[in-house]
């Protein structure tokens, strides 16, 4: 402990600040579960959270995000249109405002591994900082080669 710098052990943690690296937002969101974690087996039973281990958080903090930024409703499945309609006369936007969004959603796709994970209300994210040390669990939104990756290596941990 030279230099008087203290550490801060993480007891118990159920949230953090997690960022969606494509779209450059981080939100402040709950901690589900532990998913995965390549050291062992052991600390995915027992929930103990390090650092690169694999979490499902809850997906409605970017879902909002989106839906404000966007315009676009990611978590909803396209059958249920008629329910939606109903939410959206009570809150209208300005004109001014469907034009920003609409101009930015033509601009924009959404991963499609990411969009399974909306539905379902969880994302899967890894943890970057180091619970033990700082207290804190931040870390980042898997997509892209790195989520396949990691639902591959959970489709054989499911089979097993």
């Amino acid at each position: 402990c030279r230099g008087g710098n203290m550490k801060y052990r993480a007891l118990r943690l159920d949230s953090g600040n997690y960022a969606w690296g494509s779209e450059n937002v981080t939100k402040k969101v709950r901690i589900l579960d532990v998913v995965y974690n390549s050291t062992s087996n052991e600390l995915v039973r027992t929930k103990t959270l390090l650092k690169n281990t694999v979490v499902q958080i809850d997906a409605h903090p970017f879902m909002q995000w989106y839906l404000k930024k966007y315009g676009v409703d990611v978590g909803k499945k396209k059958k249920g249109a008629k329910e939606g309609e109903k939410a959206e006369e009570e809150h209208k936007p300005g004109r001014h405002v469907i034009a920003k969004q609409k101009a930015r959603a033509a601009k924009q796709k959404l991963d499609v591994g990411l969009e399974d994970q909306f539905q379902s209300g969880r994302l899967l994210a890894c943890i970057a900082s180091r619970p033990g040390q700082c207290g804190r669990a931040d870390g980042y939104v898997l997509e892209g080669e790195e989520l396949a990756f990691y639902k591959k290596k959970l489709e054989k941990k499911k089979k097993n």
